[in-house]
């Protein structure tokens, strides 16, 4: 019973944390794509937020749910696919905490640009392709943790 809990829990962390990552990089994608101030300021807050409570909620529970998991069924940390998920993780992880910062960052500099009535400087524009590049990895290496996690034990 406490394996099904945990696995659940671990399913439905995995669910929010690609969930949100995909949902918001949507957003961000939208909103720059509009090109209108007003709604690329609000699109960012609302980002950091939803990567704070969902992605952040997830990204702390992921490691603690997976490694009961692999301690409670008796699997071993040295086997392929444990460790090639723990990698792929961290990759993504690595990728995920500049996303935030050039998040706040793209967030302060176009409410800055909105209160003046300017246009978007060229820092916002290098900001964002920093963003967009560092999800990709992100993004890659949580497919490949999926797939390692529904190929991994036999």
């Amino acid at each position: 019973m406490l394996i099904t809990f945990i696995l659940i829990l671990h399913i439905i962390g995995a669910a929010v944390l690609f969930g949100t990552g995909m949902g918001t990089a949507f957003y961000m994608l939208a909103a720059n794509r509009s090109r209108n101030i007003t709604f690329i300021a609000k699109a960012t807050q609302l980002v950091v937020k939803a990567d704070w409570i969902f992605t952040g909620t997830a990204g702390i529970l992921q490691p603690i749910t997976g490694a009961l998991l692999v301690y409670l069924k008796g699997y071993h940390f040295a086997d392929f696919w444990v460790w090639g998920s723990i990698l792929g993780y961290v990759i993504a992880g690595g990728f995920w905490l500049p996303v935030v910062y050039f998040q706040i960052a793209l967030g302060k500099i176009a409410n800055q640009a909105l209160a003046k009535g300017t246009a978007l400087p060229p820092r916002y524009h290098s900001l964002y392709r920093a963003w967009f590049w560092c999800g990709w990895p992100a993004f890659l290496s949580l497919i490949g943790v999926f797939f390692l996690m529904s190929t991994g034990p036999t």
